[in-house]
């Protein structure tokens, strides 16, 4: 077995083709622009090494330990590097900025925090691989191998996806900014073919096709769940909780829209999400404020969620609500007197009439 202390050494632009270099120690040495074209560095400790431009081209990188080495614009096209391992320490950045890993296989490996913008990793091979906290920023992986890939907090701002199999990804608070996510696909390479276009909702989708119980939950929750809308002022919201809690005891799953919303979502976005997962909406549009735009959010675009709106007498529909009478999943406004009558009218009036439109259109009739 090879092992040469080459710590320190002096490299640089040195022709190493097909050198045998196995667990041999280049830490801290200086190979910027060395060539390694498939050299055998199978456990070779090129950590904290000057590794700009090198050409690892079809080099036998497996066990090798990058870590902390600045390999800017390195060729690592049809390297093998499984279970490498490349890491950042404090200022210490393992840098693959703009490095060839073209077909590279890199499975097993541990990247996470490294440097890959603008690199390419076109074909590459990263199956299981650590990637968490690593930036792909601008780095082409098209039709990549992220199977089983972990990227926690990865960064992939305007990367490119294009084709990388995700099956068994793990993928949390990714930033995804101008990513391109095209025809990723989520199924094993044997049977059938299943793509998306969204890497973080991959896991969910490859779920709900594969899994029964979680049909079965998303059926149940889309059999129950109510929209609840309406003004938030303590007269208009009495009435609303009073519609959730009689909602309740006829075994819906109410949902009253008066909690903050999330930070990365605004107000509009959330109802319209929640209002895809409804069996139907109940809206109150007495003393109307957000309400107008969150029904133009869900009427034009949900046909197959019936809306039932409500209005206390003596009061006026505001202006707009006119143009939405016309859909017919929008049932006729029903006035109400009173919160007393609006609940003792509740089933006739309310829930009877948007119940049926909902089992209507569950049934294709």
């Amino acid at each position: 077995m090879s092992k040469y202390d080459l710590t320190y050494a002096n490299l640089r632009n040195a022709n190493l083709e097909e050198a045998t270099l196995f667990h041999s120690d280049l830490s801290d040495s200086d190979i910027a622009g060395a060539k390694f074209v498939k050299a055998k560095l199978k456990g070779a400790k090129i950590s904290r090494a000057h590794a700009n431009c090198a050409d690892f081209t079809g080099a036998d990188l497996t066990l090798a330990r990058f870590n902390y080495c600045s390999a800017l614009e390195a060729n690592l096209s049809e390297a093998i590097a499984i279970e490498a391992q490349i890491k950042q320490n404090g200022m210490h950045t393992a840098n693959l900025e703009r490095a060839n890993l073209t077909k590279a296989t890199l499975d097993h490996g541990q990247f996470s925090q490294a440097n890959f913008r603008q690199a390419k990793l076109d074909g590459a091979s990263l199956i299981a691989t650590n990637l968490g906290a690593a930036d792909f920023s601008r780095a082409s992986l098209h039709n990549a191998t992220l199977k089983g890939a972990f990227l926690l907090g990865t960064n992939l701002q305007d990367a490119d996806l294009t084709g990388c199999k995700v099956y068994g990804i793990s993928a949390w608070d990714l930033n995804l900014a101008g990513a391109t996510q095209s025809d990723l696909v989520i199924t094993p390479d044997e049977g059938l073919r299943i793509t998306v276009d969204n890497i973080e909702v991959a896991q969910f989708i490859y779920l709900l096709i594969h899994n029964e119980k979680i049909r079965d939950i998303v059926d149940t929750i889309t059999a129950k769940v109510v929209l609840i809308l309406g003004r938030f002022t303590p007269e208009r919201k009495a009435v609303l909780d009073t519609i959730r809690e009689e909602l309740r005891k006829r075994d819906y799953l109410p949902v009253l829209f008066d909690f903050d919303k999330p930070s990365s979502r605004n107000i509009t976005e959330t109802v319209s999400l929640l209002a895809r997962m409804a069996r139907f909406v109940i809206a109150d549009i007495t003393d109307a404020k957000s309400i107008p735009q969150e029904l133009m959010a869900i009427v034009p675009g949900l046909p197959s969620v019936p809306i039932q709106p409500l209005l206390l007498k003596g009061t006026d529909e505001y202006g707009m609500f006119e143009s939405f009478k016309s859909y017919p999943w929008v049932l006729p406004i029903y006035y109400y007197d009173s919160t007393a009558s609006l609940i003792a009218n509740l089933n006739d009036h309310v829930i009877g009439p948007v119940e049926a439109k909902a089992r209507e259109f569950r049934s294709g009739s």
